[in-house]
């Protein structure tokens, strides 16, 4: 089965700053997408200036897995959109949030938490150990690898406890966070992963781009059994009493 993908982009630091568009000449969403060239994947770009953010019901409903990586434009989301992506996801779509998508409309949403974290913007090397080995997001990946220049995520992280944390990184000031954690949501599965600063090159780091590809198909939908949600007759026969 071909697994659509969508990859979402608030677009807005590469239209800000000089730096990041040349970091990212194809916008932070044209590298992620470049690193999922396969042939069992379709891959599509969205972004927040888009009608509807991109994000149509159209789009949504031809959507496997939903990319999304955000930072300074969270609260310009529409609360409608935002409600969309949700209702897709409980009837199973993947859900990869990057970076400060912990912070976005639809995360928060599902989390039902703040999601708040402690950071530091210092370009301090990152180390990240794979906390679950046996979990098909590390497929192909050392015990630990280092991003060398980051922005710093510490704990407390006020999520619900993730239902696998599948990664735990260690900054270079000291601070430990659980930079890979999955959660379901109804159908949905979710992924949340850490890194993605947009003053670094980080989507072009090989590691990177294996975590995400990896993601991409354990968060892509199964069939599944049939489920009814509306009133029912009774499977067996009652008594009439």
């Amino acid at each position: 089965m071909t697994v659509r993908i969508t990859v979402w982009n608030e677009n807005i630091h590469e239209q800000e700053n000089k730096e990041v568009a040349e970091r990212y000449p194809k916008g932070i969403h044209g590298a992620i997408a470049d690193g999922l060239i396969d042939n069992d994947l379709t891959v599509r770009t969205a972004t927040l200036q888009e009608p509807d953010h991109g994000l149509t019901e159209d789009t949504l409903g031809n959507t496997d897995v939903l990319i999304w990586w955000s930072h300074c434009a969270n609260d310009e989301v529409a609360d409608e959109v935002a409600e969309r992506v949700v209702k897709h996801v409980h009837d199973g779509m993947g859900f990869i949030p990057l970076h400060s998508g912990k912070n976005s409309k639809p995360f928060i949403r599902l989390m039902g938490t703040t999601c708040n974290i402690k950071y530091r913007h210092s370009g301090e090397t990152e180390r990240i150990w794979v906390a679950d080995p046996g979990h098909p997001i590390t497929d192909g990946l050392p015990e630990s690898f280092e991003v060398p220049s980051t922005e710093m995520y510490g704990e407390p992280y006020d999520i619900p406890e993730p239902d696998r944390t599948v990664f735990i990184s260690w900054f270079e000031g000291g601070e430990v966070f659980r930079s890979g954690v999955c959660y379901r949501r109804g159908r949905g599965r979710i992924f949340a992963f850490r890194p993605g600063h947009e003053e670094y090159p980080i989507f072009f780091q090989d590691e990177i781009r294996t975590v995400i590809a990896n993601a991409v198909d354990w968060a892509a939908p199964t069939d599944g059994a049939d489920a009814i949600w509306d009133e029912v007759k009774p499977a067996e026969p009652l008594d009439d009493e």
